[in-house]
């Protein structure tokens, strides 16, 4: 039978993927094998699911058929039949369940330090969901030195060669875990990877690169977006020294319409006419989201019908547009007074 691997992240199928990777961290760490109340098929089983859910293609290839057919997955027993090249490419970040223990027989690669992600709440307009938008936010993170741009150095320092890694911006270290030996490369800490070190650190950040500032974000909201879609900035979260910076993670809230209510595309209104145009049909003003048109109502229309008015929907994939779908509502009065009680029974013997 077929691993459900949502269910043993305990995350939803239409989960964004910070979460499932929050899942995972959480499930990694609490199940590690060094832990003294760790269980190793069960981390093995966790990370079988995050290497299928966290990739985008394995993730899609697994919600259409039930099991990944390229590459891992699918009933694989752990860890077998996984190809290591991908998931250390695509995991760097595991140095912090795994101890900073890397290979598996790849390439090698040198691994650095990664600062702090942030997620932030963005609330926009019904129409700015629609059409799109643009948004500057202000930040007070750990960012960049403006005074020595993240180099660490004085003006007036001289680079030297690092003494901890000899010049070579490398340290590697080799550690023993329930994989086996592993070799793993990773930057030198003293020099940040650059292999050289100042004689004089920049008096405003002492030497780190990284300062407590505010900066102002730009972000691109685009048009067509869900509320509680999730935009991905990437280095825009927290500076570390000597290392990669974050990501920024911008979840959007849209503000309902007091008007229009969205279906996918697709905008849905509700228009209500009296009983003589549902009878005998009429031109009405109704407002879009470009502005008021004129529709023709048809003769003869049903409570509950739907008129399409088409490319008056929200734009998607640059040049598509979903459709204005009007829902008629045809209003029965309940006080009728003398006089159409008197026409309704002439209509009544028409058959109408």
């Amino acid at each position: 039978m077929d691993k459900n691997y949502y269910k043993i992240l305990g995350v939803e199928k239409n989960s964004p993927k910070e979460e499932i990777k929050k899942a995972y961290r959480k499930l990694a760490h609490k199940y590690h094998p060094d832990k003294s109340n760790g269980d190793e098929n069960k981390f093995k089983e966790i990370n079988e699911a995050y290497y299928i859910l966290g990739d985008e293609k394995r993730r899609a290839e697994y919600d259409r058929y039930g099991r990944v057919f390229s590459g891992g997955g699918g009933g694989a027993s752990g860890f077998e039949g996984f190809d290591f090249s991908n998931f250390s490419a695509d995991f760097p970040d595991l140095s912090q369940i795994f101890g900073d223990f890397f290979g598996f027989g790849t390439a090698e690669r040198v691994y650095k330090k990664r600062g702090r992600d942030i997620s932030i709440d963005i609330e926009i307009s019904f129409e700015e969901a629609a059409f799109g938008a643009k948004r500057k936010i202000l930040l007070n993170k750990l960012g960049v030195c403006d005074s020595c741009g993240g180099k660490r150095t004085a003006p007036d320092a001289i680079l030297k060669t690092c003494a901890q890694c000899q010049g070579s911006g490398k340290i590697r270290e080799t550690k023993n875990s329930f994989f086996g030996s592993f070799s793993a490369v990773r930057a030198c800490e003293e020099c940040g990877g650059t292999g050289k070190t100042p004689t004089k650190k920049c008096p405003k950040c002492k030497g780190e690169g990284i300062v407590k500032k505010s900066e102002e974000i730009s972000i691109e909201i685009p048009s067509g977006i869900y509320d509680g879609e999730i935009i991905k900035l990437s280095g825009k979260g927290e500076a570390v020294s000597r290392g990669m910076p974050g990501d920024l993670y911008a979840k959007i809230h849209v503000k309902a319409h007091p008007f229009f209510k969205r279906e996918g595309n697709n905008l849905i209104i509700e228009l209500e006419i009296p009983l003589s145009a549902a009878l005998l049909g009429e031109e009405r003003k109704i407002k879009t989201m470009d502005g008021d048109i004129k529709i023709k109502i048809p003769a003869g229309v049903n409570y509950g019908e739907i008129l399409r008015i088409k490319n008056k929907g929200i734009p998607y994939e640059d040049t598509g547009r979903g459709d204005l779908l009007i829902k008629i509502l045809v209003n029965i009065p309940k006080n009728l007074s003398r006089k159409s009680k008197k026409l309704i029974e002439e209509l009544k013997k028409e058959g109408i």
